[in-house]
């Protein structure tokens, strides 16, 4: 039977084919609905004023059409942001990776306390931008970051339809035309209403009233919150196989821009990112607690040199795996398993990118405000467990 570069049989590939064209199908009815109710709630608001219920009407239209309006991405304001011309030496590596995963290179890096790498789309024009978590960054060694990063580039490659503009701007209006319109939060524990009180009975009634309100409001906005969230998911079906194919090339790339071995190891790492992120929170708790009173608590400047150094710790502690065409695979379950297994026993790749020792210091200072202002956010905020 015929197979793809994957090794799926050419069937699947079909398949997966006629899942990608239904899903621009189903993105184009979503812009077109969009784009339909919009005009025809600005028409009814505007040219309706004859009749006392199409102007209500037509701003519920509009209503609905500014919950599914498309959403362009943009940047963190919170989040350090670095250009081209602040850290030449980090630009040059990331356009080297990005032309090995042959997509498109990345305007802006921004830093986060997350244990992740990913690149998003910003502004009208979906300049691209890397989103780099600094504790991945400090706990990996030099070719695993190069992997690491080969890896969210190929994620966002142009045959990710997940990702892309006209599907990719759908399905995030669909998630977020549903949140918009999600059930409120349950109610706490109604006040008790002492009945000899005096006004204890309308008070009473007055909350039933509102209680019914409420739930007539909730079953108005339960049809078009059920059908958001269930397009929604229906496009995620759709584009599953291209993002499933997605990762496989990202993984392909990474094993030639970093080699295979360093590739295998970027995804063996990600089981770390639980055990780094409960360190950085007892690093943050130890240094809000523990200080000295004669001196103004300071950014913890050794912060991600004690996290490198913790997680070193946790792999000195594993049983080293062996890898190569002939090793044993874990059976676990999930996609990280599937991809692990993929890339063992694929031909083993070397690696086109090396970082010396003067490149990862010139990045190490280029990123040193960036490190200084996340380890002062972790400091001042914690991490989300």
């Amino acid at each position: 039977m015929d197979s793809d570069q994957h090794g799926r049989p050419a069937s699947t590939s079909r398949v997966g084919c006629a899942k990608a064209a239904v899903a621009y199908a189903v993105a184009g009815v979503v812009h077109l609905v969009t784009a339909g109710l919009f005009l025809t709630g600005l028409r009814w608001t505007v040219l309706g004023f004859r009749t006392f219920f199409q102007p209500w009407i037509g701003l519920l239209l509009l209503g609905m059409a500014f919950a599914m309006r498309p959403r362009p991405g943009r940047l963190d304001p919170d989040a350090p942001t670095v250009r081209e011309a602040d850290a030449p030496a980090l630009f040059a590596l990331l356009h080297r990776t990005a032309d090995i995963a042959g997509v498109r290179r990345v305007d802006a890096v921004q830093f986060t306390p997350d244990f992740s790498v990913s690149v998003i789309h910003y502004g009208l024009r979906r300049r691209r931008c890397l989103v780099l978590g600094l504790p991945l960054w400090a706990v990996s060694p030099p070719q695993q970051r190069v992997a690491a990063l080969a890896q969210a580039l190929g994620r966002s490659a142009p045959r990710n339809v997940r990702d892309g503009a006209f599907v990719g701007t759908a399905l995030r209006s669909l998630t977020a035309g549903s949140r918009a319109v999600q059930e409120g939060e349950p109610s706490a524990t109604p006040p008790r209403i002492n009945a000899v009180a005096l006004g204890a009975a309308a008070v009473a009634d007055g909350t039933r009233r509102f209680d019914a309100r409420s739930r007539k409001s909730e079953w108005l906005l339960w049809i078009p919150r059920t059908a958001l969230a269930a397009t929604a998911r229906l496009l995620l079906w759709l584009t599953e196989p291209a993002a499933r194919r997605a990762l496989f090339e990202a993984d392909d790339a990474s094993a030639r821009a970093a080699s295979s071995q360093a590739a295998l190891a970027a995804l063996r790492d990600g089981r770390l990112a639980r055990a780094v992120s409960m360190e950085m929170h007892r690093l943050a708790v130890e240094k809000r607690t523990v200080v000295r009173t004669h001196r103004p608590a300071a950014p913890q400047e050794d912060l991600w040199d004690m996290l490198h150094a913790h997680a070193a710790r946790l792999r000195a502690q594993d049983i080293p795996q062996p890898s190569g065409p002939d090793a044993p695979v874990s059976t676990g379950n999930g996609s990280s398993a599937l991809r692990i297994e993929r890339l063992t026993r694929a031909p083993q790749c070397p690696a086109a990118i090396t970082l010396a020792e003067p490149d990862l210091a010139r990045i190490r200072e280029e990123l040193r405000v960036p490190r200084q202002t996340v380890a002062q956010q972790v400091l001042r905020d914690g991490v989300r467990l």
